[in-house]
């Protein structure tokens, strides 16, 4: 004779299906990503920051004031 469920194995199982699930948050996440990994100006852009900050060419800053005032 097969076992009987209970709401709470059900109510178990609908958890562990919710910790698995891909959230709207993490797919739009994944859609941005996607988006700026084929976008070559940007990604020419990041690789040029990137050398920028490994020779030292960075200025801390406080305020968006402080930074757009540079232009």
């Amino acid at each position: 004779m097969p076992e009987s469920i209970t709401i709470e194995d059900v109510y178990h199982e609908l958890l562990v299906i919710e910790r698995k699930m891909v959230t709207r948050d993490d797919l739009d996440a994944l859609v941005d990503s996607v988006e700026i990994l084929s976008n070559p100006k940007t990604m020419e852009a990041l690789r040029k920051s990137d050398l920028d900050i490994k020779e030292g060419r960075i200025k801390e800053v406080s305020s968006v004031e402080e930074m757009l005032g540079e232009r």
